[in-house]
């Protein structure tokens, strides 16, 4: 299983506006992406209620994992967005 640790780089965390951009990012990805805060429950990426039910908090560490083979890639482009706060899914990484 592929994960990534990262830390909320949105300050006011994962509520919202940037849990509707990180879930969009997330169906966008092209393959199945659980988040979790790092010692919580993994819960479906592309859901916004479970992502909101995370309350994750700006700075906070979360963990993203997929067992798809090639989810690297995926993985990689998330953690960027949730990382550096962006507006968008990066083009590239």
């Amino acid at each position: 299983m592929a994960e990534r640790r990262v830390n909320v780089g949105w300050a006011e965390g994962l509520h919202a506006r940037p849990a509707s951009i990180f879930v969009r990012a997330a169906t966008a990805a092209g393959v199945p992406v659980t988040i979790a805060k790092a010692d919580g429950n993994p819960v479906n990426a592309a859901s916004m209620l479970a992502v909101l039910g995370l309350g994750a908090q700006g700075g906070e560490e979360i963990v993203l994992a997929s067992d798809t083979e090639g989810a690297d890639v995926a993985l990689d482009r998330l953690a960027k967005l949730v990382s550096e706060g962006l507006e968008e899914l990066p083009e590239t990484v």
